[in-house]
């Protein structure tokens, strides 16, 4: 999905002229990265709060045209009001077709309603990571990766070098290989397992 936002330049800075802002319906932002020095700007708050309501939003390329002049970002981060639907600030980073990015997109989880271990063994489905930090050119970027829970067995998990990832496109792993999602097995069947795991042999 192409989502283009509109934004005007702003020369005004601290907590009072932000005030102002948010009470015209315009939303404090910056754009930083790239070559070009950070820049203050300001967004329509209604068009903002429509987009970041949408998933695919999080995870896309953008295009943010800065008084006529386009340039390319992804979401770095927003802030909302603690209780209202109002967005606070926001912030966005340039990107280019050369340069790799780092970003995290959310996972969708598919067929876990005919998984073995659900459908067979009556186990529960715990997921353990919505989102993963994936690295890729900004054209790469995918709006989700998808996990197949279709074999998933009841007590075994998928991790995250299990996933299938488009071309292009490779996770960020820290440290030990992440569990995206696992199949907890029925309690009763792990008692059980349990129970004859410790239990001492007769003599």
């Amino acid at each position: 999905m192409n989502f283009v936002i509109q934004a005007k330049k702003r020369t005004v800075q601290g907590s009072g002229a932000s005030r102002r802002l948010r009470r015209a319906n315009r939303v404090p932002a910056i754009i930083y990265g790239g070559n070009a020095s950070p820049e203050l700007i300001e967004v329509d708050h209604n068009q903002i709060l429509i987009h970041l309501r949408k998933e695919s939003f999080h995870s896309s390329v953008i295009t943010l045209t800065v008084d006529g002049v386009a340039q390319s970002v992804v979401l770095r981060d927003s802030q909302m009001h603690p209780w209202k639907p109002l967005v606070q600030h926001c912030d966005f980073q340039r990107v280019d077709s050369t340069h790799v990015i780092h970003q995290r997109i959310p996972l969708h989880f598919i067929n876990d309603d005919i998984a073995p271990g659900v459908k067979l063994s009556g186990g529960q489905v715990a997921h353990i990571l919505n989102d993963i930090e994936i690295s890729c050119l900004p054209q790469d970027l995918p709006p989700f990766i998808e996990v197949d829970l279709q074999n998933l067995q009841a007590g075994h998990s998928i991790h995250v070098t299990e996933l299938v990832f488009p071309a292009g496109v490779t996770p960020v792993v820290h440290g030990e290989d992440q569990v995206v999602v696992s199949i907890l097995a029925k309690r009763s069947e792990a008692a059980d397992e349990e129970g004859e795991a410790g239990a001492t042999p007769a003599a």
